[in-house]
């Protein structure tokens, strides 16, 4: 079957706002498929380990705000490009991967992360 990339953007947005936002038993429940593959090393592999993770952020830093800059969709994957600001103003933008089953289903996660410096050569935004 093929994939609805559409949907699959929307899902991942949704997924990782839910998250995001201190809600992750409900992002897994809704969006996660049978297995949860992790591959950001501080985040233990699969879904109890995702939700565990998820709560201590959302009780140590409950005031953090996340913006998709840009969701590219192709084949059974999910690009999402975030820019999150944290308590005491720190920035950072994310690029996150998602890989879909062929239920619409989030199966597996890759990420890289990197603060927002305070000084660009180049003066280009990285959002």
């Amino acid at each position: 079957m093929p994939q609805d990339l559409e949907a699959n953007k929307a899902n991942a947005i949704a997924f990782y706002r839910t998250a995001y936002l201190g809600r992750p038993t409900e992002a897994v429940e809704r969006y996660v498929g049978a297995e949860y593959i992790q591959h950001n090393p501080a985040v233990g592999d699969g879904k109890a380990s995702f939700i565990d993770y998820f709560e201590e952020m959302a009780r140590d830093y409950p005031d953090k705000t996340i913006d998709f800059v840009r969701a590219v969709a192709q084949g059974d994957l999910v690009a999402l490009h975030t820019h999150q600001v944290w308590p005491r103003g720190d920035e950072y933008v994310t690029m996150d991967f998602f890989r879909f089953d062929e239920n619409g289903k989030i199966v597996e996660h890759w990420d890289a992360i990197q603060q927002v410096p305070a000084e660009s050569r180049n003066g280009n935004r990285m959002v």
